[in-house]
This record gives structure tokens, C-alpha cells and sequence, in this order.
């Protein structure tokens, strides 16, 4: 991805609310299986990490984007922005 492409997904990012919260409980396969199904509806997912989670937001990102094969867009302070391409329902138009 490049840092035109990830400007622009921040950019669709600030505007969207939390779809998914990492509890105490942090990375349950479940969670990792919730998220991968969200991938199916939408292409970017903005997650927040509650404050009774006690793993690292950066170390959160970097596991959940490699078992759903997407990408980490950002992550400031407790949220975290994902992306992976849906090759069936394209929603966004990348710019090159």
C-alpha cells in the first residue's frame, strides 16, 4: 500500500464510528472470526480497544491484519483501522 493509499483510507476512516471493541478477553478466535466476516460487508473496519484491555494496540493490529490477511491502515491511541480489499464488492477505488 502506498502512503498516497493509505492517506486517502485514513481520510474514509475519521468519519467512521467503531464497528468492533477488543475487550479484557483481547484476541479470542472468535473475535478473529467476527472480524473476518466483517471484511465480507465492508472493506474498512475501525476497531476500538477498550480500556480494560491491557495488550498493546500496535501489537493488536499487526496480529488481527496478519489472521485476516488485511492491512493496517493506522492505529491512534486505542483505535485501529483496517483494510482488505473485497474482490467481489469493491466499495473503494483505491487511488494509484
Amino acid at each position: 500500500m502506498t502512503s498516497k493509499q493509505r492517506a486517502y483510507l485514513k481520510g474514509l476512516a475519521m468519519n467512521l464510528e467503531p464497528t468492533f471493541q477488543v475487550g479484557k478477553a483481547s484476541l479470542t478466535p472468535e473475535f478473529t472470526e467476527t472480524i473476518s466476516e466483517g471484511f465480507h460487508k465492508k472493506e474498512l473496519l475501525k476497531i476500538s480497544v477498550l480500556k480494560n484491555c491491557m495488550d498493546d494496540p500496535r501489537e493488536i493490529a499487526e496480529m488481527l491484519a496478519e489472521r485476516t490477511h488485511s492491512q493496517v491502515v493506522q492505529v491512534i491511541g486505542k483505535k485501529i483501522v483496517l483494510y482488505k480489499e473485497n474482490k467481489d464488492h469493491k466499495k473503494i477505488e483505491l487511488p494509484k
